[in-house]
């Protein structure tokens, strides 16, 4: 969409709110970019404006009309009861949708492109479905759970905007179960288990989609007209039994092949709260048909066995990366002096020094045959693009305490010096970079 050049973001302080932010930035041709939510952002931006607001039609209409928004993309949904309690997922993924389509409809709003970020819990997971749901695919039976309903009833009212607004080229987009190392959701909290229980009888079918390419799609969406629905999945689609043996772990079919509710007692005893969704996808699985999506001109960086494998090298680091540098922190009077004071000068006001790196976490880097020294030189060269800067700047020091691995040093020195020549762009500290090279 050759005019679009403004653009609000919602949930910007949420994992994919943020990123897409950080991702725009990078895109000159973006001239204004606003963010709300009701918490601050969590990842440090240069130039995203933020608002901090409820999803109140009147006040959210005021935004995109004072700002003159062209593009909203709405990141606000909550696939995973993890993520929030039921009666809170429902406010914001039914209520606070409509409050958003409200506040882009009308003959005087900006608005002329809706970007939908919904999920594929609008599917289900049965034992009669397909083997690839296709977009055309509608529900064959009533939702099976709250987070379902959800998804159906949020999609329900996108649809009705579309077609009460024919003017807004509207995208929705139905993700897979997201893996990144930072994420936080019921398939990673099982994955993450020493010995992952299954159902015994059940071998189900499994397909992600990278972090990155969540963030991928949805600034593909934002730059490209995509009215319609679409598939948002890697290509490829494993069973249960192959994910876990990529992740080097050990599955254990204990479950009882009947009643949803026991074997969810079952799991807590283990410590760990599994959503109805969950055990359903433990028992049926789900695979999407991603070539719509692919057509429109989206390449897809990972594999769904890709993005395990990446998973598996994140779990290997996590020891190491544990303490980390100090987490990022936004405030409002630091942010407007940073942004609009006469005397800012960027890079230069540190006398030409970048900022020093976070000290290495104390210890050893692992324990084991399936610590961070497990890892081979191919999945640590792979792995490194992706890793935050602080995680960079710490497993630098790791590798030059070893000494061993020239190569992965090479490639850790040839990625800070990336950042850090982007950050001066910039003009912020090279010490301070999130989320590295998004798109390469």
């Amino acid at each position: 969409m050759p005019g679009s050049r403004r653009v609000l973001i919602t949930s910007l302080s949420s994992h994919w709110g943020g990123r897409l932010a950080q991702q725009l930035e990078r895109d000159p041709a973006f001239e204004t970019i606003v963010g709300v939510d009701t918490t601050e952002p969590k990842l440090e931006l240069q130039r995203t404006e933020f608002v901090k607001v409820e999803t109140d039609d009147g006040l959210l209409r005021r935004i995109v009309r004072a700002a003159g928004i062209d593009t909203v993309v709405d990141t606000r949904l909550i696939p995973d009861p993890l993520v929030a309690s039921l009666g809170r997922a429902h406010e914001v993924n039914v209520l606070g949708t409509r409050r958003l389509l409200a506040a882009c409809a009308g003959s005087h709003s900006p608005v002329r492109k809706l970007v939908f970020k919904s999920s594929a819990h609008f599917y289900g997971s049965d034992h009669d479905a397909p083997a690839f749901f296709t977009e055309e695919m509608g529900r064959t039976r009533p939702a099976q759970t709250a987070i379902e309903g959800d998804v159906i009833a949020a999609e329900h009212a996108v649809a009705e905007f579309a077609r009460a607004q024919p003017e807004v080229t509207v995208t929705v987009l139905r993700f897979a179960p997201a893996i990144g190392g930072g994420l936080r959701a019921a398939h990673l909290g099982l994955l993450g288990l020493p010995v992952v229980p299954a159902i015994l009888g059940f071998d189900p079918r499994w397909q992600f989609i990278h972090d990155d390419d969540v963030v991928g799609v949805l600034a593909h969406a934002v730059g490209h007209d995509l009215p319609g629905v679409y598939n948002a999945a890697a290509d490829g689609v494993l069973a249960l039994s192959e994910v876990v043996s990529l992740l080097g772990k050990t599955l254990l079919p204990v479950l009882p092949p009947w009643g949803t509710v026991f074997a969810a007692m079952q799991l807590r005893r283990l410590g760990l709260r599994v959503p109805v969704e969950m055990l359903r996808d433990l028992r049926y699985g789900r695979g999407l048909d991603n070539r719509r999506l692919k057509a429109s001109g989206y390449r897809f960086r990972y594999t769904s066995r890709e993005a395990v494998q990446k998973l598996s090298a994140h779990q290997r680091l996590r020891r190491l990366l544990r303490s980390g540098g100090e987490a990022y922190r936004y405030e409002r009077e630091v942010e407007e002096f940073l942004r609009w004071s006469p005397s800012v000068q960027g890079l230069e006001a540190l006398d030409g020094r970048p900022a020093p790196a976070p000290a290495p976490a104390p210890g050893p880097a692992s324990t084991g045959t399936g610590g961070y020294d497990a890892l081979v030189e191919s999945d640590l060269l792979d792995l490194i693009p992706s890793l935050e800067t602080a995680a960079l700047a710490q497993l630098r020091a790791h590798e030059a305490d070893r000494g061993s691995r020239r190569r992965v040093l090479a490639a850790l020195d040839q990625q800070l010096a990336r950042r850090a020549r982007a950050a001066a762009g910039a003009g912020q500290p090279a010490g301070r970079g999130n989320d590295g090279d998004l798109a390469e």
